[in-house]
């Protein structure tokens, strides 16, 4: 069931109220990928940042990543999600075209009238959907938007390729966005997009041509890494400055930072350029690899089960990838 913005005289808020994490059992190392390809953990670790990575059973998709991480919200948190009204999944791997994931969950959880779609903005579709979620809320649409990132990046790697296979694992991050008459937890936001670079990291589909281009039709990622990390580095620095001018705050009056956990070094540069100090950085990929849309609801789970965070710190939050797509915001922590 949605909201008209005339249902309540209250100021429409919207605020993070609970946030959880799941990622598969099986690891898969750094010295077990050098048995698979060229490699070796040095080499992956000093490039990279990453030690290992988690890996989905042969009979786990993307829907099971995301239920585990609900329940463990649940868990953690005394909330409910049978009576939100909206769930939006951000995955670019879902188990099929259709049916979506956020149907799936509907059915999983007995949330009996809620709207399910799934989104597509590869690294981003967190922050992507976080967005949504805070202005259909604030726009009194929605009281309780059930926001998930997940992603199963091994079904989508090409293990040949020690350039990418490296890189990626699976999990899921599920968040609670909830309607508050006590203020936002959203600060701002700034999102944004570059087709023209759509061809230096795609998975190919009903077209195997990109503006004329021929593709790899592989069915796997094909990245060109030297030209994503080009753009990520000059493009997130940039997000930045703009989220926080729009605020009319500076990078003293951020407590974290937590960008898409896509490769350390990458983040180390972002942070360089931007003048954001590295120790406060949020990443999740030291022990899951990159795990595209849950790389940041992960981040956030692992700190917040681990006492880092706090009511009222200020965090910015900045996905970027496939597309070329970006998104950042910045929010209060209220949970």
């Amino acid at each position: 069931m949605s909201y008209s913005a005339s249902q309540s005289a209250l100021p429409a808020h919207a605020a993070i109220t609970a946030i959880g994490g799941y990622v598969p059992d099986h690891i898969l190392t750094n010295d077990d990928l050098a048995r698979i390809v060229e490699t070796n953990d040095e080499w992956i670790v000093s490039r990279t940042g990453i030690r290992e990575r988690r890996i989905c059973a042969p009979d786990q998709f993307t829907s099971h990543l995301c239920f585990a991480a609900v329940e463990n919200m649940l868990s953690r948190y005394p909330v409910t999600v049978q009576d939100a009204d909206l769930i939006l999944v951000a995955t670019h791997t879902p188990d099929f075209p259709f049916p979506s994931v956020a149907c799936q969950i509907q059915e999983r959880f007995g949330i009996q009238a809620a709207g399910a779609v799934d989104l597509n903005a590869t690294c981003a579709g967190f922050t992507y959907a976080l967005h949504l979620a805070n202005g259909l809320v604030a726009a009194g649409l929605h009281r309780k938007v059930l926001v998930l990132g997940a992603d199963t990046m091994s079904r989508i790697t090409d293990y040949t390729d020690r350039t990418s296979c490296i890189l990626f694992g699976d999990g899921a991050g599920a968040a609670l966005v909830e309607r508050t008459g006590h203020g936002s937890g959203f600060i701002t936001s700034h999102v944004g997009s570059d087709g023209s670079g759509g061809v230096h990291i795609y998975r190919t589909g009903l077209s195997d041509t990109l503006n004329g281009q021929p593709l790899r039709d592989s069915k796997k990622l094909v990245q060109n890494g030297g030209m994503v990390y080009k753009w990520a580095v000059q493009t997130v620095p940039q997000g930045m400055n703009a989220l926080l001018n729009h605020a009319g705050l500076s990078m003293n009056d951020v407590d974290w930072f937590i960008p898409h956990s896509a490769n350390m070094r990458m983040i180390e540069s972002i942070c360089e350029k931007s003048g954001f100090p590295a120790d406060r950085t949020l990443v999740s990929m030291i022990r899951y690899g990159n795990t595209s849309a849950a790389s940041i609801p992960l981040a956030l789970s692992d700190a917040a089960a681990a006492g880092r965070l706090n009511r009222g710190d200020t965090m910015l939050l900045f996905g970027f990838g496939g597309g070329l797509t970006y998104a950042g915001l910045l929010i209060r922590w209220t949970v």
